[in-house]
């Protein structure tokens, strides 16, 4: 297993900073948010892309991926009853993939918890639907580029569709695309009524990528949350991807939060 950070926590750093700063530090990949670079992605100019493949080459810290995805433009969504605006968003998501691959990424994690909410009078089967139709588009051009879409449960404080790995494994199921995988989140999972272990075992078969942080909304290692068991289960099945530190309270400071989060999850690798 390798060890990432997401890169929203370095928002005022110049990004050959952060990419230094990681490389000094231990890290071996960075895991790019769309919008913290550009409010759309159409519009990032070319230099600017080969500015991120240049330090990632530089100081060999690998790419990852994307996360994120649909924060900006405002108004995507994949859930609404609006035909129109799912198919912008379909395509939306294409263009996503194509920037992922672009600047050497290898996954995308469709997390948008707001851009994916069960609406008012809608069913869970109704946005399903939407779900699989605006997603399947975008898995053809992941084929083409080599890019896995890994479908991410959340909390139910952060959105009411998909907030259980199973529910996740039913529609990678349904779809049946090579490149449509699982992404787990240990904070997410917290909120499931069964132990960690349990859901990682039970979604090994399609498990792509794995976020690592604590119940508290900080790094790994911040909480209570015990990762000994979690990383041994992790070895049991096979996993050999990445552990990439996604936190959402930035208050100790990105030196803090990357610093004490890898230093806790060596203690269970190495």
């Amino acid at each position: 297993m390798k060890i990432g950070i997401c890169n929203e926590i370095f928002r005022d750093w110049k990004l050959e900073d952060v990419f230094n700063y990681l490389k000094k530090i231990g890290y071996q990949g960075i895991e790019i948010a769309p919008f913290t670079i550009s409010d759309d992605i159409r519009t990032i100019p070319e230099s600017k892309i080969e500015d991120i493949i240049k330090n990632s080459e530089k100081t060999e810290i690998k790419i990852i991926g994307t996360h994120w995805l649909l924060v900006k433009p405002e108004g995507l969504s994949v859930s609404s009853p609006d035909k129109d605006l799912r198919k912008k968003t379909a395509e939306y998501l294409i263009k996503l993939v194509e920037f992922t691959s672009k600047i050497g990424g290898e996954v995308m994690v469709f997390g948008s918890p707001k851009q994916r909410r069960i609406q008012e009078g809608q069913t869970f089967e109704e946005v399903k639907n939407y779900f699989k139709e605006v997603i399947t588009p975008a898995l053809e051009k992941c084929e083409e580029k080599k890019i896995y879409l890994c479908i991410e449960p959340l909390a139910r404080t952060e959105t009411n569709f998909i907030n259980k790995a199973q529910e996740a494994i039913e529609i990678i199921e349904e779809i049946n695309h090579p490149n449509l995988k699982l992404h787990l989140d240990v904070k997410a999972m917290s909120d499931e009524e069964k132990p960690i272990v349990e859901i990682i075992q039970e979604g090994a078969k399609y498990l792509k990528h794995f976020h690592v942080n604590d119940k508290n909304l900080l790094g790994p290692g911040f909480g209570e949350i015990d990762y000994k068991p979690i990383i041994e289960k992790l070895k049991e099945i096979g996993y050999n991807g990445w552990l990439s530190v996604e936190v959402f309270d930035f208050t100790p400071g990105p030196e803090v939060i990357a610093e004490k989060s890898i230093q806790y999850l060596r203690k269970f690798l190495f």
